[in-house]
């Protein structure tokens, strides 16, 4: 690695997809460098014998090391360990002092019971779901991010589902029912074979699982509250799909029969002119393909006719789950905690088709 890169960054969790990820994007990145990744799973070895397209392109290997030893004199740590398992490792990188980006949903929300509740388990530490972290949404909290030590990223159904209602939040048109599907790829599930990723399977089939109480269900009432939502009542519903990667979602709501295509428009333009990864194709609808392996977002909206006084407004979002999604969202939140180009190392768009 370059020495004249400013800032170090340790990886804590290195053997999963949304590692690989991050890794990737680390090592092509102009300002930060690795300095370690710590992983349980194949200690000793190169990064590549994880991630086979980083071969030969560093020398680092996994190291079965403790979260503070992973961080001791870096500038930053990014958590891709699993649910549960974060939460647990928190305090002694706190204590270390460095800034911290995690991956995980240990610390996305603000209430304990609700955390339990979805999670199904008591966190180790409420103390600190209240004001540790920042809910690292750049789109929506960029200023918040930029002075904060640790940021909790999204997860990647709530990102694309933030992203596609967000406007509509900021300018109060959220209120009552919002019915969201979502289907998804099936890197989402990570690296570990299992059910829902078994190929001969999941290349045939589409199924939902968890209805109406996916854990990233809490997140994104807590977020679009947030963004100025009064009220919001969430039916989520995902799809499972036989993707890779991606995931789009639809969300159908009703508006005031006086809402207009123009004003939506506006809205939705105001509200991302500043946000370099989200984009409003004018031309079709938003598609999975034209995103993925990239950290870009599209977004866009039809308007239905007037029936009884409201309007339906279908709603449409498609990211890559590992990247906006995952590990690219969370190189982003890096990039705006440590004062560096948002866009570093992040602005490839994905391949097509």
């Amino acid at each position: 690695m370059s020495s004249s890169k400013q800032y170090k960054a340790a990886v804590i969790g290195g053997s999963g997809y949304g590692a690989g990820e991050m890794l990737r994007r680390l090592l092509i990145h102009p300002n930060v460098e690795i300095a370690r990744v710590a992983s349980i799973d194949l200690v000793g070895e190169p990064l590549w014998a994880a991630h086979p397209n980083l071969t030969g392109l560093t020398d680092i290997k996994f190291e079965n090391i403790s979260p503070r030893e992973a961080a001791e004199g870096c500038d930053v740590a990014l958590l891709a360990l699993p649910h549960k398992v974060t939460a647990a490792k928190v305090p002694e990188l706190l204590e270390l002092g460095v800034k911290i980006v995690d991956m995980s949903g240990d610390f996305r929300l603000r209430d304990a019971a609700a955390y339990e509740k979805f999670y199904g388990v008591a966190h180790p530490h409420p103390h600190l779901l209240k004001d540790t972290f920042v809910y690292g949404l750049p789109e929506m909290n960029r200023d918040a991010i930029a002075k904060a030590q640790c940021t909790a990223s999204p997860g990647c159904f709530a990102t694309n589902t933030e992203l596609t209602l967000l406007p509509l939040a900021k300018a109060g048109l959220l209120n009552g029912p919002i019915h969201v599907t979502a289907i998804t790829g099936s890197s989402g599930s990570g690296a570990a074979p299992s059910a829902g990723t078994h190929h001969p399977v999941r290349s045939v089939t589409l199924r939902a699982y968890k209805p109406l109480v996916h854990q990233h269900t809490p997140e994104i009432c807590q977020a679009l509250g947030d963004a100025g939502a009064s009220d919001v009542q969430l039916r989520f519903i995902p799809i499972s799909a036989p993707l890779t990667r991606g995931i789009f979602v639809t969300a159908f709501l009703e508006v005031d029969a006086s809402v207009t295509q123009e004003q939506l428009e506006a809205l939705y333009d105001e509200t991302y002119k500043d946000a370099p990864f989200v984009r409003r194709p004018t031309t079709r609808l938003p598609e999975v393909a034209p995103v993925a392996g990239s950290n870009f977002a599209e977004v866009g909206f039809t308007l239905g006719e007037a029936v009884n006084g409201k309007k339906t407004l279908s709603c449409f979002g498609a990211i890559d789950n590992l990247i906006k999604g995952g590990a690219g969202q969370a190189i982003q939140n890096m990039n705006i905690m440590l004062g560096v180009d948002e866009m570093a190392s992040l602005r490839d768009p994905g391949s097509y088709p």
